[in-house]
């Protein structure tokens, strides 16, 4: 969408305090931990831009809370299966071998949108050190959550996502689908299907190698997942506007340990 779509579909210019009012709203208060998925362009036209939301989502947590976002960096996958774009076959070995390697504080990120983006080098923020799944996290729990993060765990047990799962972390997602939480629920879920190898460059002891690891195969039914968690559980599910954007909140826990069965039924 482009800015002058936005312009004309927001009423007004959204500041901080309006976006952090409408997050309280929703629950995000201070001292919460929170895992944010969020799309800019849905939200509106922001003064500012993306800074001013991220002074609002910090702001809404405080120093006391944790504010967590993903950070993936796809770029430096492996490029045998690239859909978007594809890339000839015999491009893969000399992408591989030449790719420059990840660096948390330098590695831009990739399809996560520009408040990830702007969060990943923010004051006080950390991320993690996965090639190509990193999450960056700002406040009291950002070291422990960021902290370890397992070449091959990208979002298993060893990973951002666990340590939000044992916080109990809220789900925010402000005008998008995404969902990375129910990528730790397909670790922990019993369902069979093989798995999924890929890999990236990074930096041990000052030298550029290539990594593997192996995932969970993933499959396309995140929002059946979701539609069946709010049928069983609605109450636990709770919406709302941020700006103009349509944003769904719930707790991590009860909708990983819902998926982990039903990945297990229905899979």
């Amino acid at each position: 969408m482009s800015e002058r779509e936005v312009v004309k579909r927001t009423d007004a210019p959204l500041t901080t305090d309006g976006l952090r009012a409408d997050l309280h709203e929703l629950g995000v208060t201070p001292g919460e931990t929170a895992l944010v998925h969020s799309s800019l362009s849905a939200i509106g036209w922001v003064a500012g831009g993306a800074p001013t939301v991220v002074d609002a989502l910090l702001g809404a947590v405080t120093e006391s809370g944790t504010l967590a976002v993903p950070t993936h960096s796809t770029q430096l996958s492996d490029p045998t299966s690239w859909e978007n774009p594809p890339v000839p076959d015999e491009w893969v070995e000399e992408i591989k071998a030449e790719a420059a390697p990840y660096r948390p504080a330098l590695t831009p990120t990739r399809g996560v949108g520009a408040i990830p983006e702007c969060l990943r080098d923010y004051p006080g923020a950390r991320r993690s050190r996965h090639p190509t799944t990193s999450f960056a996290a700002w406040g009291a729990d950002a070291e422990a959550v960021t902290a370890d993060h397992a070449y091959d765990s990208p979002m298993g047990e060893d990973s951002p996502l666990a340590r939000l799962y044992d916080r109990d972390a809220l789900i925010v997602r402000i005008g998008v689908d995404a969902n990375t939480s129910l990528h730790l629920a397909e670790y922990r879920a019993d369902y069979g299907g093989e798995p999924e190898i890929d890999g990236g460059p990074v930096l041990v002891d000052g030298e550029r190698e290539w990594v593997e690891f192996a995932e969970p195969e993933s499959r396309d039914d995140f929002r059946e997942i979701e539609a069946a968690f709010e049928s069983a559980h609605g109450n636990q599910v709770w919406r709302g506007p941020v700006g103009d954007a349509e944003a769904t909140v719930c707790r991590m826990r009860p909708l990983v340990d819902f998926a982990v069965e039903w990945m297990a039924d229905h899979r």
